[in-house]
């Protein structure tokens, strides 16, 4: 996975860059297809905002959070992805998988 973390009246220190790679990669439990991610982080007087956009294999995924500290903004934003991420990989699922995962019929 490729992450792209840009900064807008913010310096990226490789604090926070560590911190939202490892937060983003929770991502990766739920869709191993993942192509790239652009993230940008935003700082407008006491508004902390953090927007990622994530290409996956067939679709792409877009998400905004806006909080008092760029560390909970990076969080619920994490959060919010992970819920798409995850309503994606479940829409996409093959119906039929659990009865050829375990060998057995499923009853109508």
């Amino acid at each position: 996975m490729q992450v792209n973390l840009s900064g807008h009246h913010v310096e990226i220190t490789p604090a926070l860059r560590s911190y939202v790679e490892k937060k983003l990669g929770r991502i990766l439990r739920h869709a191993d297809r993942v192509i790239e991610v652009h993230c940008t982080l935003t700082v407008e007087k006491l508004r902390q905002q953090a927007e990622a956009t994530i290409r996956l294999a067939g679709a792409t995924v877009h998400a905004t959070a806006v909080q008092d500290d760029m560390y909970a903004a990076i969080d619920l934003l994490t959060d919010k992805l992970d819920e798409q991420v995850r309503r994606h990989k479940e829409k996409h699922r093959d119906p039929h998988a659990a009865r050829h995962r375990h060998g057995t019929e499923v009853a109508p």
